[in-house]
């Protein structure tokens, strides 16, 4: 059974940083991969960054530089570390992982192409 649990967000102001974590159970590296993804109200959920179990990584290019994505080695926590926050970056954030081939074909970039198989709740983010 998969459990993802979010937690970190809150109201930053514009500049400022937040480090958002998931906890996760039930998840087995070798057949995973693990992303965070965003949603604003009336818009699409959009992938914000990927993360492999060979450790390789990848942000969107709204992201990139700002956001780094990382995970523990069994999978049990994924983080995201966001720096010079901005209003656009407003969203609840939702840790996501996928289980089968599309980790080891597509690597950190499975958040592009594959849906997710299992999501967190989701945690808030307010950049004013």
């Amino acid at each position: 059974h998969v459990q993802l649990v979010e937690s970190g967000g809150g109201l930053v102001q514009p500049g400022g940083s937040l480090r958002l974590s998931c906890a996760a159970s039930g998840l087995r590296p070798s057949t995973d991969c693990m992303a965070w993804f965003r949603q604003v109200p009336g818009k699409e959920r959009e992938g914000v960054a990927g993360i492999n179990s060979d450790g390789s990584v990848n942000t969107t290019d709204s992201v990139k530089g700002r956001f780094t994505i990382s995970a523990d080695n069994a999978f049990t926590t994924l983080d995201l570390q966001m720096n010079s926050l901005q209003p656009e970056d407003t969203a609840m954030y939702y840790c996501a992982a996928h289980r089968g081939w599309n980790c080891r074909m597509l690597g950190a970039r499975w958040y592009q192409v594959a849906r997710p198989d299992y999501w967190g709740q989701g945690t808030q983010v307010t950049v004013s």
